[in-house]
């Protein structure tokens, strides 16, 4: 059984942010994060908001640097899935398929995954038209007409990102006005490539082997009806990557990790939560990094207290 004094869960903004701080602290720190490193970020084309980069800079390279940064110091990171964790002996225990580790802290970082819409030919049609991430699938639309589903920030955006491709970018959105920031409201109405569709939900994507169609309802006329496109780009919210924590740390009805009054600590005592997977996290890589270096920090102290 391998130990340490820290394990961070996740390999976004935060698990990175916090593992820098902690290995540059000298305690000895894994990183477990069972994709690529970065999280969201890796899968953001440009990040424009991220202080310091006044050009912006492309997601998958800052997620890259951030790994690069914390490793230089001594972080060890391991790409495998967290299946469980347990409290002993005021250690703590994380399993995973193959192998079990212990740590005197726990940063929890996992984020959150995105949110599928649940309706027939979702599944089937994913990666033949169906997306979650604009950057990743966004080349194969040249030319195309596609639609996004969603009213929120990151609809917007990344409908703002699709226009460089498709033709036309077709917004289906369920209620008549949209969530997303005054600014990106602006630039997609003024952006001739992209038209709104409104009170509308999408019922089913059909298509042989890839997407030709999807059927849409109108909530007003309660009608459905049959609209032809060549992509299907879903951005309706994410959900918590917490199922592996249930029964261990106390989470919201939305299943997100409680932190009393906007601090990093958990229901569990040497336990740190930071990021998208804390609940009331305001979702921005910027404060996904604050929320990592507050989590480092708490946990050195923790263990300067417990295990000194």
């Amino acid at each position: 059984m391998k130990e340490f004094q820290v394990i961070i869960i996740g390999g976004g903004g935060s698990g990175l942010t916090a593992a820098l701080y902690t290995s540059r602290a000298k305690l000895s720190t894994l990183l477990v994060e069972k994709l690529t490193p970065g999280g969201q970020i890796a899968l953001t084309d440009l990040v424009e908001n991220y202080p310091g980069f006044p050009e912006g800079i492309l997601g998958p390279e800052i997620s890259q640097r951030m790994e690069e940064q914390a490793k230089r110091y001594g972080t060890e990171v391991e790409y495998r899935e967290v299946t469980s964790l347990e409290k002993s002996n005021g250690k703590f225990l994380v399993k995973t398929a193959e192998e079990t580790y212990t740590a005197q802290a726990l940063i929890l970082a996992a984020g959150a995954s995105f949110r599928m819409l649940g309706v027939p030919g979702e599944k089937e049609l994913t990666g033949k038209g169906v997306s979650y991430c604009a950057t990743c699938d966004g080349a194969f639309f040249k030319n195309k007409e596609i639609i996004v589903v969603g009213g929120g920030d990151s609809a917007l955006q990344e409908g703002l990102f699709l226009t460089r491709f498709a033709t036309t970018v077709t917004i289906i959105h369920r209620r008549d006005k949209l969530r997303a920031s005054p600014i990106l409201q602006q630039r997609a109405q003024n952006d001739p490539k992209i038209k709104f569709i409104w009170d509308t939900v999408v019922e089913k994507i059909s298509g042989q082997g890839k997407v030709g169609s999807v059927t849409l309802k109108d909530l007003k006329k309660n009608s459905s009806y049959e609209f032809k496109t060549d992509g299907v780009f879903i951005f309706i919210g994410h959900d918590p990557n917490t199922g592996f924590l249930k029964g261990f740390v106390e989470l919201d009805d939305k299943n997100y990790i409680k932190t009393p009054n906007g601090s990093v600590k958990t229901s569990v005592d040497g336990v740190f939560a930071a990021g998208e997977i804390r609940a009331g996290a305001v979702k921005q890589l910027v404060a996904a990094c604050g929320e990592g270096c507050e989590a480092a920090l708490a946990a050195q102290e923790y263990i300067d207290h417990h295990h000194a």
